[in-house]
């Protein structure tokens, strides 16, 4: 018997069973609570899974994983990872694309591996896309040297590998683009200048994000150039990636985007980069948010307060530390 979401599960193989019967029958109602069950499968359990899943109808399967993803992504308490993995290998695009998505915490290595092989090799754009996406935790796992340089170098070459092929699509290599960002490599700067120099809007707009992901202050001038571009998803990345690098000379830019963008997508983000930059007039800015009528400004600029606050209580802790060495 399935006691229900965060709790234990203590039921047997056979009500189990029946709850994989539940779901192979198109005709009967799945509640979402009945899906916690999934969670935490034994060898025996996940086997059982795998028989009867591609007994599903592809709409009830994409429901089922999607539904799984959203609830992963709600409580830390569930793991539906073998499922996830399982469905890498789903004959539906949608499915493998959602499972790719679902699995955006494991840092196994054996999954950047089926990540790079999926990028190089899966027919369906969305899945290679998605792939491409993921793959950018596992170069930033590289970077901070949380993982080996073999396996680091493995992803950065199947980046690497979309990024210049000219049959591939532009939605894949913008995302190989972005997941590069976070690389140390020498090269990852020409790839994000050559992708700022692009033709495509699109291809554009992720040179903006990997700029922000890169951290390198000598792209702060062209980022806050975007500031005022026409484009809304453009105006957001900039103002993401103005707080990334911390650019305090965006500083009145971003307050005007503030007070006067008409997206506001875009307000929200100039509030977050904010909180990043710091300062005495971005606190002031922040303050005054506060009391805004609109309620998303007045969450988002609440977050970025704590953020700011956060950051400073850190800085002050590195400066005591200093000043305690200095006397020491």
């Amino acid at each position: 018997m399935f006691i229900g979401a965060g709790s234990v599960r203590w039921w047997k193989v056979s009500e189990f069973e029946e709850l994989l019967e539940e779901m192979r029958d198109g005709q009967t109602l799945l509640p979402i609570s009945s899906l916690y069950g999934f969670s935490d499968l034994t060898r025996a359990e996940v086997q059982l899974f795998q028989e009867v899943w591609p007994l599903i109808d592809t709409g009830r399967r994409r429901w089922i994983i999607q539904s799984l993803v959203d609830i992963a992504e709600a409580s830390f308490e569930v793991n539906f990872n073998p499922i996830f993995r399982l469905c890498l290998s789903d004959e539906d695009e949608v499915v493998r694309s959602q499972a790719i998505e679902g699995l955006w915490e494991d840092e196994d290595l054996a999954l950047a591996g089926l990540l790079v092989r999926l990028l190089g090799d899966d027919p369906s754009e969305s899945v290679r896309s998605a792939a491409a996406t993921s793959l950018g935790r596992f170069v930033l796992l590289g970077e901070l040297e949380k993982i080996q340089a073999a396996p680091a170098m493995m992803v950065e070459n199947g980046l690497l590998g979309a990024i210049y092929d000219p049959h591939e699509t532009l939605e894949v290599r913008r995302r190989a683009v972005e997941s590069i960002a976070y690389s140390g490599q020498a090269q990852v700067r020409d790839i994000i200048e050559m992708a700022y120099c692009d033709d495509e809007e699109q291809m554009r707009i992720s040179a903006v994000f990997a700029i922000g992901r890169n951290a390198d202050p000598i792209w702060r001038e062209m980022v806050i150039a975007e500031l005022d571009h026409p484009n809304p998803e453009m105006r957001y990345e900039a103002a993401r990636a103005c707080g990334e690098l911390e650019a305090s000379a965006a500083l009145s830019a971003l307050i005007y985007l503030i007070e006067a963008d008409p997206a506001s997508e875009v307000q929200e983000m100039a509030i977050w980069a904010l909180g990043h930059i710091g300062g005495k007039e971005a606190r002031r800015v922040l303050e005054a948010c506060c009391e805004s009528e609109d309620e998303a400004l007045r969450q988002a600029a609440e977050e970025a307060l704590d953020e700011l606050d956060f950051l400073g209580g850190h800085l002050d802790l590195l400066l005591e530390s200093d000043d305690w060495t200095d006397e020491g």
